[in-house]
């Protein structure tokens, strides 16, 4: 059954406006409630005061559902029964109901219809404003007014006052305005981070100009050895970024237009955006440069890059690419397999780390003296900075010196050593040592030991020992000569040349370079690594000869950070099996500020768990090798 209800109301101009609605179910109710279906908001109805339902010859009874009686044809009744085809007209308080029938559909038509003072309690009382305070306020058009210039004062003038009153401390570096409640800081989009805390109440220090967009030159004033290397050309920073395009255009063409131009130090370090630490770096931020880079930027030297998983070109490591007087020449190169650098030292990983040769016999007959017992490992030569993130450079006395002694004489005990890294100090040393003492007086010429019987022989142990007495000294040129020579003690470490002054006695030692740190555009955190083997990296060190071999991990390939690291995403992992594998985004390894630190990284993520790697289940080797 579908009851047809149409609404009718009244214009100001008398014009009817009628809303008709249909009502499904066999009955309907009529009340002040606003869930019934006829809906009749006065005071005289009950909220539910009557139903009409369907009976079953096809009439309809309208009956009161409480004890209010209602009107039938001006006819008061609490229950009666009506026929749509015939209509009637049904009263409750200041309402007229009217029924009929539909002529196309047959449905029962309810026509609802609001009728002045026919009800005492109407009374001609506008319901709708019986409970509202119009009257007792200022008009709407008043009060508009009245906002929208509180609005200007707050807003606007008492701002535009502010900033004018104290726009003379911008230009004094130390000032700073008193405590208080400031104007202009009711323009501010949010709380600075941590690092600009200290800036909350001046805003001129960053805002010198009047609605004017910040300046680079106003970042600069405090960030004078940080700002990193794009500063310096903000034409090609741009040009780097490419051309937006889309609504991406559209959003650059309106900021220019008010006065934002694009390629300043804001547009990637906000402000505003809350008092926490600033967040970390997303790849993102790089990547939109830095893809297709190349295309952009013809003449750059950098490679594109994009994910460190997929995209990403292979390490330049800087090796040692010979020397000028004493100090090294550094010069990057493409990694490859079988990279060289030769370093000066003549040093064989593989022979020290054996557990099977000399070496490891020395090591167990000094039990205690070494980190492992079977053995010498990584860190026993190779000592961490105080910060644990590189490691300091290997030095003879503490690392070579038990083992590679450089003793050359005992006087009374005492062991007298020859001066390391000093070639000239050496020949003087080993020289004067010749020079100071003679031969020893042989017992025949002493008178207390047998001889043979005879002056001949007397005087022959005489000759013999004179003459050991004048050639003596020519002793001292032949130790010089056999410390530098093959099998020496100098020759067995360093490379040795003819090259050098009368100091030397015309032997020259190569110089000695140890590279700190190879990858000199990325920062590496051993620290991070501390549970994971050396070899597992390093994956020569254990077998190679020759001191010349980078053992230094390239991108790919056993060792290859991408045996681990995988980019921000992961992508590396839908083309390699890792079995442990690391989120790496750009950030966690490249700093774009001019400092040697590492990058920077938020509060909460500085003190993080070691890295794990396959590794981790194996046999150990602590300590590092040079990275």
């Amino acid at each position: 059954m579908t009851f047809l209800v149409r609404q009718i109301a009244l214009k100001s101009s008398g014009e009817e406006i009628v809303r008709p609605t249909t009502v499904e179910g066999d009955e309907i109710l009529i009340g002040r409630d606003a869930a019934c279906g006829i809906h009749l908001p006065d005071l005289a109805v009950d909220p539910r005061h009557a139903r009409l339902r369907l009976a079953a010859d096809g009439s309809l009874v309208a009956e009161s559902v409480g004890d209010q009686p209602f009107d039938v044809d001006g006819r008061s009744t609490t229950r009666t029964t009506l026929d749509p085809a015939v209509g009637a007209e049904l009263g409750f308080g200041g309402h007229r109901i009217v029924l009929s029938r539909d002529g196309e559909s047959g449905v029962p038509v309810l026509t609802v219809r609001r009728v002045e003072a026919v009800s005492e309690s109407a009374e001609d009382i506008d319901l709708s404003s019986v409970y509202t305070l119009k009257g007792l306020l200022p008009g709407k058009r008043g009060s508009a007014w009245t906002f929208a210039l509180l609005m200007l004062a707050a807003f606007l003038v008492a701002p535009i006052w502010s900033w004018a009153t104290y726009q003379p401390l911008a230009l004094h570096k130390d000032a700073r305005r008193p405590a208080g409640i400031h104007g202009d800081t009711a323009w501010s989009s949010g709380h600075l981070s941590l690092a600009h805390k200290n800036l909350n109440n001046d805003c001129q220090a960053c805002h010198v100009q009047p609605f004017v967009a910040v300046r680079d030159n106003a970042c600069l004033t405090c960030h004078t050895q940080d700002a990193h290397q794009h500063i310096p050309d903000g034409a090609r920073l741009l040009k780097a970024r490419g051309e937006p395009t889309g609504f991406a255009a559209f959003q650059r063409a309106v900021a220019t237009t008010f006065n934002r131009p694009a390629g300043r130090c804001v547009d990637c370090h906000t402000e505003h955006t809350g008092a926490g630490a600033m967040q970390p770096t997303r790849q993102q931020f790089c990547a939109d440069c830095h893809n297709g880079l190349k295309g952009r930027l013809p003449d750059t030297a950098l490679s594109d890059a994009a994910d460190f998983g997929t995209a990403h070109p292979q390490f330049r490591p800087m090796l040692v690419s010979g020397f000028a007087g004493d100090k090294a020449v550094l010069k990057r190169v493409a990694w490859s397999d079988g990279l060289k650098e030769n370093d000066g030292l003549k040093f064989t990983h593989a022979q020290h780390l054996s557990k099977t040769n000399g070496v490891a016999q020395m090591v167990r007959r000094r039990p205690g003296q070494y980190a492992a017992p079977d053995g010498l490992g990584c860190q026993d030569c190779h000592r961490a900075e105080s910060d644990g993130a590189r490691f300091r450079p290997v030095e003879m006395e503490q690392a070579c010196q038990s083992c590679h002694s450089l003793t050359f004489d005992e006087v009374g005990g005492t062991f007298r050593t020859l001066k390391h890294g000093q070639p000239a100090q050496v020949v003087a040393d080993l020289l004067a040592a010749y020079r100071g003492g003679m031969p020893e007086r042989p017992l025949s010429l002493s008178g207390m030991a047998r001889r043979i019987p005879g002056d001949a022989a007397q005087r022959a142990t005489a000759a013999d020992y004179a003459r050991a007495v004048r050639f003596y000294p020519t002793q001292g040129s032949q130790a010089v000569a056999q410390v530098f020579s093959k099998g020496g003690m100098c020759y067995d470490c360093h490379v040795i040349g003819r090259g050098g002054d009368a100091r030397t006695a015309g032997f020259s030692v190569q110089p000695v370079a140890q590279n700190g740190r190879y990858y000199a555009k990325g920062w590496f955190d051993h620290r991070a690594h501390r549970k994971t083997d050396c070899a597992e990296c390093h994956v020569k060190a254990t077998r190679s000869n020759d001191a010349t071999d980078l053992l230094v991990p390239g991108l790919e390939g056993p060792g290859g950070c991408r045996s681990c690291h995988v980019g921000e995403g992961g992508a590396h992992l839908a083309s390699a099996k890792v079995k442990d594998p690391v989120d790496s985004s750009c950030a966690m390894c490249h700093a774009y500020h001019m400092d040697a630190g590492a990058p920077w990284k938020p509060a909460d993520k500085r003190k993080h768990d070691d890295l794990h790697t396959a590794a981790l289940d194996r046999p150990r080797l602590p300590g590092d090798l040079r990275h």
